[in-house]
Order: C-alpha cells, then structure tokens, then sequence
C-alpha cells in the first residue's frame, strides 16, 4: 500500500466514488476563475472530472480525439468554448450563469434576514 497518493490521483478516486462532487466541483472552479490561478484550477478540475469519468469516453461523446482533449485540458491547454462546453455536456454537466450580487443587495439581504450590524443613528 502506498504511503500517500497523489492530489491529483485522489481527487480523480474522489470523483469517481461520489460522480455527484463534479457538480460542486466545478462551480468552485468557476467562481474562482477570475481570481489569480483560477484558469489553472479550473482546467484542472474539468481533467479530473473527464479523468474520472475516463477521458476516452469523454472524448467520444464530446466528438474530440482523445489526445486533443489531454492537450486542451493541459495545464498549457487554452480550450475553445466549444470545446469547453463539448466537454462539460458529455461530462454531463452544464454552464451556469448568476449574477454577482451589489454590496447594497447584499445589505439589504442581510438586513432583511436580521444580520445586518446595528447601524448608529445620526441626529443633527
């Protein structure tokens, strides 16, 4: 038995025992893509996934040669979006949009769920 697995490897064994971790997975990647090293995150969880998934098929119902899909989810790799999301649909996932919230949103959700910091009231 080995004495420790590598990140990669253990997320893959991860993914392929709970299929359903993808979903979460993914949407951590994404929220984090804009973020300094997120791209590089992201590429990397989309190859677990097809990893865990086996790339090969990945490949097929993607309709990508299997060694064009390695290379696009390369740590160099710069997928198009049609290969990003040929590869998200034969995953089975998809790509979702929401809207970031306004910091004022935000105040007022909080205000509204009763966490909003007591303000001071200014009298003149």
């Amino acid at each position: 038995m080995k004495a420790s697995t590598p990140h990669d490897e253990s997320v893959v064994d991860m993914l392929k025992a709970d299929p359903e971790l993808a979903d979460a997975y993914l949407a951590a990647a994404l929220e984090e893509a804009s973020l300094p090293g997120g791209q590089f995150a992201l590429l990397a969880a989309l190859r677990h996934i097809a990893e865990a998934q086996g790339m090969a098929q990945v490949a097929e119902k993607a309709g990508i040669p299997r060694e064009s899909l390695y290379r696009a989810l390369s740590p160099k790799g710069n997928p198009t979006i049609k290969t990003l999301l040929a590869v998200m649909g034969a995953a089975g996932l998809q790509l979702g949009v929401t809207r970031h919230a306004s910091p004022l949103d935000r105040a007022i959700a909080q205000d509204k769920a009763g966490l909003a910091k007591p303000r001071k009231l200014v009298t003149a």
